[in-house]
């Protein structure tokens, strides 16, 4: 059975796949970097200067004792934050659009290519090699 795990587990494909997913991995926190650094703000400015990460719908105010201190968190529903992780996906959905559209068209330039013709069997080429000494006779 270990055997068995291990060939499994070594098989190019499986590989393949670890490595695409921690370079997925990367490219998800380059991408939220991207998001959070520079669409998230721009967006910002154009609508007026508002964080737009920090944009949310209060629905109930946080509770404050007579003390100062806080009673009771604030409940709110944080829809600035859910369109940063939305725009972060579309940003990786289209990257790996680009990606598999790019490697399919390797892909077919692969394929295209015309196969070279299948040898001759071997009784034909001893045939063609006597023909030829015939003839230099």
């Amino acid at each position: 059975m270990w055997k068995e795990f291990k060939e499994f587990a070594m098989k190019g494909n499986l590989l393949d796949i670890a490595v695409g997913f921690v370079m997925g991995a990367a490219f998800g926190k380059v991408s939220t970097a991207f998001t959070a650094g520079i669409v998230s703000p721009l967006i910002g400015l154009v609508m007026g200067g508002v964080n737009f990460d920090k944009m949310k719908w209060v629905l109930k105010p946080a509770e404050v004792g007579p003390d100062g201190a806080e009673t009771a968190a604030e409940v709110a529903v944080q829809y600035g934050a859910f369109i940063t992780t939305v725009i972060d996906f579309l940003i990786v959905a289209f990257v790996m659009f680009m990606i598999v559209k790019g490697a399919n068209k390797m892909k077919k330039k692969e394929e295209a290519a015309p196969a070279a013709p299948p040898a001759p069997p071997a009784d034909v080429v001893l045939l063609e090699e006597i023909r030829d000494l015939l003839k230099k006779r």
